[in-house]
């Protein structure tokens, strides 16, 4: 369980990286609408998919194709992710104020890292587009490991690798399974409330340490900001 979020104990911060780093909902769209004009079917609006990125791959295709069981949709996830690969990074870009905050951790002495239920090879692709190679200390992605969040383990992997242990981590993310899997790595966690959410969702429900409507106000949580 975490211990509470104090901003003197905090010595790294972990993100998400969907929804809460860096909108990539513009080119995972484009992907599932690619393969369902592969199929002969029309394509879906930004808002029918956009909710679900958070949830990965398969609930994408889950809206996409929800006359199909769900070993058929399955079928479709190879061509999803490939042709996401093929145009990671066109239109996705950083959330407003996410620079300034990285910068802002950077500055106080901070290691930050992404831990993300993407293929860590994609979510390479989409940090290097960003930019942040030579600064993201730490990606854990959702192969990296036999298990993935809501499981704790890549949390608990991407603290041992930036040598500080996961009570001095804060996780910031923006669905329910970041908030449990941070809670049960022991790290305080804050959601960020500007990700995306399904209808019926409630993010203020959550067990998080703190809510945060955007990223200056992740910031303010993490003292960093007045």
């Amino acid at each position: 369980m975490s211990t509470g979020l104090d901003p003197a104990a905090v010595r790294a911060v972990l993100f998400d990286l969907d929804g809460t780093l860096v909108d990539t909902a513009p080119d995972l769209v484009a992907a599932v609408n690619a393969v369902l004009q592969a199929e002969g079917r029309a394509p879906l609006p930004d808002a029918a998919l956009r909710p679900l990125v958070s949830k990965g791959g398969r609930a994408l295709l889950a809206r996409a194709f929800p006359d199909l069981v769900a070993e058929e949709r399955d079928a479709h996830l190879p061509a999803f992710l490939a042709r996401y690969g093929e145009a990671l990074a066109v239109h996705s870009q950083p959330f407003v104020g996410v620079e300034a905050l990285l910068r802002a951790i950077e500055a106080r002495g901070w290691r930050w890292g992404i831990v993300t239920n993407k293929p860590e090879g994609l979510a390479r692709g989409v940090v290097d587009a960003m930019g942040w190679t030579g600064r993201c200390g730490v990606l854990v992605g959702g192969d990296t490991l036999p298990v993935r969040k809501p499981d704790p383990a890549p949390l608990v992997l991407a603290a041992e690798h930036l040598g500080v242990v996961p009570g001095h981590c804060v996780y910031v993310g923006d669905d329910a399974r970041d908030v449990e899997a941070g809670r049960a790595a022991g790290m305080p966690t804050i959601a960020a409330l500007w990700g995306y959410r399904d209808d019926g969702e409630r993010p203020d429900d959550w067990p998080a340490d703190a809510h945060a409507a955007d990223a200056v106000a992740v910031a303010v949580r993490l003292g960093l900001h007045e």
